[in-house]
């Protein structure tokens, strides 16, 4: 684990969430690493937390060279509280507090109901729930004693309605939005914000490239390039999900523009989830 630093050349602009302390699960690839990413360019010192390292690392270097803004990485299994304690003793002790928690660890594991191992299900439930309510539970800790702070659940539009032969990570996101709810309501007369964001299906992502677009491939006897126009047909809006479109949100979550706003489940979908 290491914590990175460059020399800043210049002066800097401020940005909304200058200088304050994030920690991203999970950010060692894809959207994870888009958070992080845009956290450091809006002038958050970002904790990059995954159970990759080498990947982690990749990603604060990145900062460093991206923004001159530090970075930290480090080893962190969610559904370890032993682990997920020491990332938040960790960051704290590095920088003396903690502002803002975005929870997006998350793993997606599709079977039928009928054909779905017990150890598939409770894997699921275990990183996209439980690691949750573990990362936030620590961080909650810190952020009462400073009687600030904001914690933010990256969800799915699969928390708002079922999803076929998807049920354990549908059930997950059902219940990261009621946990997000309840610890927006006890949490508040704190000054902590907890709030989700339900992204649409992000068809450029690792998921779907090296993964999905075969697996529904093979289900659906067609090829991956139909697939995806098929996941876009269902959009208003005609096009998939992009990081860009959840960092916007993430950074308008994490800043003062959404000091109002909290125990909120905020669909970035093109339309395709309004509720």
């Amino acid at each position: 684990m290491r914590c990175l630093h460059a020399q800043r050349t210049g002066e800097t602009t401020m940005s909304q969430l200058q200088d304050r302390i994030a920690i991203v699960t999970g950010g060692a690839q894809g959207l994870g690493a888009a958070i992080c990413r845009r956290l450091a360019r809006e002038g958050a010192t970002v904790v990059v937390a995954d159970i990759r390292l080498s990947g982690a690392e990749d990603v604060a270097r990145a900062i460093v060279t991206e923004t001159e803004r530090p970075a930290l990485a480090l080893p962190v299994d969610v559904t370890d509280e032993t682990q997920v304690r020491e990332m938040v003793k960790r960051t704290v002790a590095e920088w003396g507090r903690l502002d803002i928690l975005v929870a997006n660890a998350g793993i997606l594991n599709p079977a039928p109901v009928d054909e779905m191992e017990l150890a598939q299900w409770q894997a699921v439930i275990d990183v996209n729930l439980t690691g949750y309510f573990l990362c936030a539970k620590h961080a909650a800790r810190i952020m009462k004693g400073q009687r600030s702070g904001v914690i933010i659940q990256i969800n799915s539009k699969s928390g708002k309605r079922g999803s076929a032969k998807n049920s354990a990570y549908a059930a997950s996101k059902f219940g990261g939005i009621g946990l997000t709810q309840s610890l927006a309501l006890e949490l508040a007369e704190y000054g902590i914000r907890v709030n989700a964001v339900c992204p649409g299906n992000l068809l450029d992502s690792p998921l779907w490239v090296d993964s999905l677009y075969s697996q529904y491939a093979t289900r659906l006897g067609i090829g991956e390039a139909e697939v995806r126009q098929r996941y876009i047909g269902q959009v208003p809006m005609k096009r998939g999900c992009t990081y860009e479109d959840v960092t916007d949100m993430v950074v308008f979550l994490a800043s003062d523009h959404a000091g109002y706003m909290t125990g909120q489940a905020i669909n970035v979908t093109g339309g395709q989830e309004m509720r």
